[in-house]
């Protein structure tokens, strides 16, 4: 394994393709025109692979970056994607087109989403309204033959002796994924371990409706451990070192954002303002736009949103943490 120094502070902040690690590539895939919000990485060698593709709006950003790196049409191998949420995966469609010798590798659960988007785009346009199509645009069908359905144990072959692990990831969402990259010791997070942007340097945990879940969540943030990455490779945003006390960050967070929630609920209270009061604060150096695109790419009602459904549907905190103790 090839290890690479990293500090707390190495999230980038370029809006350029840029070198992050032996093999690696941090592609800036400016959701909406906005730099420093949306990642995707490529894993070079003999197939290269494109982890995160970023939104539709994304999608000719991402076509000039790969392009800057020397990929061809027929030079990508395959596009895997963390989970089908359209901040990650709404360009797969056009980047399969472009690139027509890539597979295209996702959960069992969000295949069908990548087949016919109709059912997503439907869902996505009730939550964003406006937002859809001015900032993530909607997503192109990418054909079935295209897609390779990977789970928990499978791998995506970069070269003969270089391959991406593949795991499952859920909480955040059922069809979550992690990668795992042995040859940088790079781990690609996606929205498991929240969201953390260069501008702003305040972790949080993303937990959107409608299938957020505490347990699995604990879980899949416990399998990023067992890796023991050299770094996180976030979705939102870029790259970071000390990954075992980052990891440890985003368990508290996300335990201490469940268990206001449930207070909150348990009390008939305002699960957002009680959220808010408790957590949302001014981040000194972070600009008033930094902050708004941080509540729109990751915002608290979304959020408490999530852990209102997750405890609607019976889920506690003590729980949560009782089952995790015990399977570890």
């Amino acid at each position: 394994m090839v290890r690479v120094a990293y500090c707390r502070d190495a999230g980038s902040v370029s809006s350029v393709a840029q070198q992050i690690a032996e093999g690696v590539f941090q592609i800036d895939t400016r959701l909406g025109g906005w730099d420093n919000i949306t990642a995707g990485y490529l894993v070079v060698g003999a197939s290269p692979c494109l982890i995160e593709v970023g939104s539709q709006s994304s999608r000719e950003v991402v076509l000039e970056e790969l392009a800057s790196l020397g990929l061809g049409p027929e030079d990508l191998a395959s596009v895997a994607v963390t989970h089908i949420h359209l901040d990650h995966a709404g360009a797969v469609g056009d980047i399969a087109q472009a690139y027509p010798s890539a597979k295209i590798y996702v959960h069992e659960r969000g295949a069908r989403h990548l087949v016919d988007p109709s059912r997503l785009i439907s869902s996505a346009a009730r939550a964003y309204g406006d937002l859809l199509d001015s900032l993530y645009g909607r997503m192109a069908a990418t054909a079935a033959e295209r897609i390779v359905v990977v789970g928990e144990g499978d791998a995506i072959a970069v070269s003969p002796q270089h391959v991406i692990e593949v795991f499952d990831a859920p909480g955040h969402a059922k069809h979550h994924l992690g990668y795992f990259d042995p040859n940088s010791g790079l781990a690609f997070t996606g929205d498991a371990a929240g969201v953390l942007l260069p501008e702003v340097r305040m972790l949080r945990p993303a937990t959107p409706p409608a299938d957020f879940d505490l347990e699995s969540a604990l879980t899949s943030l416990a399998k990023f451990k067992e890796r023991n990455p050299v770094a996180l490779a976030f979705a939102h945003y870029g790259v970071y070192g000390s990954p075992v006390e980052l990891l440890d960050e985003a368990r508290e967070a996300l335990i201490a954002w469940a268990e206001v929630a449930e207070r909150a609920y348990r009390a008939g209270r305002d699960i957002a303002q009680e959220l808010i009061d408790e957590f949302v604060v001014d981040i000194q150096g972070a600009s008033a736009e930094a902050m708004a695109r941080f509540e729109t790419l990751n915002g608290v009602h979304s959020n408490a949103t999530g852990l209102k459904i997750w405890l609607e549907r019976g889920g506690s905190t003590s729980s949560s943490q009782q089952d995790l103790h015990h399977r570890h």
